[in-house]
């Protein structure tokens, strides 16, 4: 699969029972697609028993960012195992937070949608969730998106 050129977009939610504020949590995925247009309906694997995978089952509003080719770093730092505090990831990019769904949003992605949980299918050794897009928003119209292709974050030429 390595083969498969993908986009990369980075999914994000707001993990409430972590301390009194809680936390914005971050995951790089490039296993990301639109499922329907009517009703708006986008889908993204994630990892069984991962940390988004967990939070997604039990907080139903959740935010994507579709990166672009200048945000390689983002990416990098979001699909690091074993990592810091997200909320030390977060610290140096700009972001903003949903209105309809409370999830930090990148500033200057391609687009970014919020979405709401319609459905959940495990599939293997990944969920697949299956969202409704209850908002969108373009904060950048300049830029090619960030890609990813045998192994490597790449660009379009």
């Amino acid at each position: 699969m390595s083969r498969l050129a993908a986009g990369v977009v980075l999914v994000t939610a707001h993990d409430a029972d972590e301390g009194p504020r809680g936390e914005d949590v971050g995951m790089t995925a490039t296993a990301f697609m639109s499922v329907s247009l009517d009703p708006p309906l986008v889908l993204v694997s994630l990892r069984n028993g991962s940390r988004m995978d967990d939070l997604l089952a039990e907080q139903p509003l959740w935010g994507v960012s579709i990166l672009s080719d200048g945000q390689r770093q983002i990416a990098g730092r979001f699909a690091m195992k074993g990592r810091v505090s997200d909320r030390l990831l977060f610290a140096d990019i700009p972001t903003t937070r949903g209105e309809a769904s409370g999830a930090l949003l990148v500033g200057g992605s391609l687009a970014t949608l919020e979405c709401r949980t319609e459905q959940r299918v495990v599939a293997g050794d990944h969920t697949l969730v299956i969202a409704r897009v209850i908002a969108v928003a373009f904060p950048s119209t300049d830029g090619a998106p960030l890609t990813y292709f045998k192994g490597n974050y790449r660009h379009l030429s």
